[in-house]
Formats: C-alpha cells, sequence, structure tokens
C-alpha cells in the first residue's frame, strides 16, 4: 500500500491516510476483504507514530471503509462501494453548500469560485 505523506501538506498526517485509503478503496485499488497493514507496520513504514496510524484506522473504520478484528488486523469492509461513494458525494456537496452560502454573502461571483474550486481541485 503505497501512502504518501507530506509534511508541507495543511492536512493532519492521519487524514493524508484516510483520504489516501478511502481514495483505493473507492477506485477498486483496495477490494472488499483486502488485507491492511498492521497500525504499527504502516507507522514504521510512514516513520510515524502509532497513535497517528490507529486514528486513521479508527476514523476509516467509523466511515465505513474498513473492518478491523482484534488478534486478526484491519480489512476493507464487505460494503457496497456504490453507497461509500454517494456518501462521499454528499459530503463534498455539503462543503459546496458551505461555500456557495460565504460566496454569495461575501459577493464573491460565481465566475470566481469556479476558478477557486479549479485551483483547489488540482493540487
Amino acid at each position: 500500500m503505497d501512502i504518501i505523506i507530506s509534511n508541507s501538506s495543511g492536512k493532519p498526517i492521519y487524514e493524508q491516510i484516510t483520504s489516501q485509503v478511502k481514495n483505493m478503496i473507492i477506485s477498486g485499488e483496495l477490494k472488499e476483504g483486502d488485507a491492511l497493514p498492521s497500525m504499527r507496520l504502516l507507522a514504521k513504514e510512514l516513520r510515524i507514530s502509532v497513535i497517528t496510524t490507529k486514528r486513521a484506522y479508527d476514523d476509516l473504520e467509523r466511515d465505513g471503509f474498513i473492518e478491523s478484528f482484534t488478534g486478526r488486523g484491519s480489512f476493507v469492509a464487505q460494503k457496497n462501494v456504490e453507497f461509500i461513494r454517494e456518501e462521499q458525494l454528499r459530503i463534498a456537496e455539503e462543503h459546496l453548500k458551505n461555500a456557495v452560502s460565504v460566496a454569495k454573502s461575501s459577493d464573491i461571483s460565481l465566475e470566481e469560485l469556479e476558478g477557486i474550486l479549479r485551483v483547489l481541485y488540482e493540487e
């Protein structure tokens, strides 16, 4: 599992791990039932704290992307990938609603907002 951590990113390390694993699951790179590395092994490979990997795995489990079993490890959940994708779209839509609300109240044009979104998406 190739996870790339950026120290210059504004996102906390656990969020970087979480979003990359979610993307691997949604894209099909990781399939239902696939084993994830243990928290200790991932922490060692990334040279980060086990607490950080635990937080990422806890978030992934909470969001329904993985299942963890004591003594066996963590695996990609047997959940419908389409459902997961729909949930992610719903979350993105909520964030965009907030952005549109702020833009309207701040007199930011649709073109300016589209430009900001394009720049952020291409980062």
